[in-house]
């Protein structure tokens, strides 16, 4: 058996091979092969790679060569900082790189190393998720931003770079299912807005708080009424519960949300 190599069965008892490099006391998988040449060939770069400090995350994008580049990070970030971590990440100074390829790649505060070294993040449909307890979380949930919230309307990345996901560089505009911010005079105002067989105007608040207990309130009007959808909840977890019963009471709704009918 070539060097770094051994070869294990899978249930059905089709041969397959294993390759794995110790470096600083830290036995590392390279990963599996059909082949046992190239369960050798990851072993031989990994050794080089972690030997050769002229070799870089760059250097991946000139080569065809084994191991993974996903691999090839965690191998360069244990040569160049000392920490393995089984994720694609790369530390800097104050913050990390979380890579897909050498030229793709996000950013993210340190302070998330620990959450990014335990889940993966995979991409579907343009967004960005984790496996966590056996449930795919978008990553802006940790930012306190709604599945459905949109880029640009409803959050932004104050550097323009929507790779950036350290904290200081994400501003969250709203909040609020259905609450949208304005300006009016040059002072903020807030606009509720709710879907019932077309997008209606609930109203225009002074606050954020008043827009989204507006919200709460259409939608309770028109779930009375007979609609079915099932609107989400603003948790305004501000208020007490006596001050938003209070607005509840006494914020006014758009005539157009009290008189609608459900279509038959």
């Amino acid at each position: 058996m070539l060097p770094g190599v051994y070869h294990a069965k899978k249930k059905d008892g089709t041969l397959y091979y294993r390759s794995s490099i110790t470096y600083k006391n830290k036995h590392i998988s390279l990963g599996s092969f059909h082949r046992e040449e190239d369960a050798s060939s990851a072993y031989r770069f990994a050794s080089r790679l972690l030997q050769d400090s002229t070799l870089t995350l760059e250097s991946y994008s000139r080569r065809s060569a084994l191991p993974s580049f996903s691999k090839w990070v965690t191998l360069v970030n244990f040569r160049d900082n000392g920490m393995y971590i089984k994720t694609p990440i790369y530390l800097k100074k104050n913050f990390f790189l979380y890579y897909f390829a050498p030229d793709d790649f996000l950013t993210f505060d340190i302070d998330d190393l620990f959450y990014y070294s335990t889940h993966s993040i995979s991409r579907r449909g343009g967004h960005l998720f984790v496996a966590d307890y056996g449930m795919q979380v978008n990553i802006l949930s940790r930012y306190g931003i709604r599945n459905y919230a949109v880029a640009g309307r409803d959050y932004r990345f104050i550097n323009g770079d929507n790779k950036d996901y350290r904290y200081e560089n994400i501003q969250i505009v709203n909040r609020f299912h259905g609450v949208f911010s304005l300006e009016k005079d040059n002072s903020p105002l807030y606009e509720a807005r709710i879907h019932a067989n077309g997008d209606w105007i609930i109203g225009r608040y002074k606050t954020e708080t008043e827009a989204a207990v507006a919200y709460n309130k259409a939608a309770s009007i028109l779930i009375t009424k007979g609609y079915h959808k099932e609107y989400p909840v603003n948790y305004i977890e501000e208020l007490s519960a006596g001050e938003y019963n209070r607005i509840y009471k006494s914020i006014p709704i758009s005539t157009r949300i009290t008189g609608l009918t459900p279509r038959q």
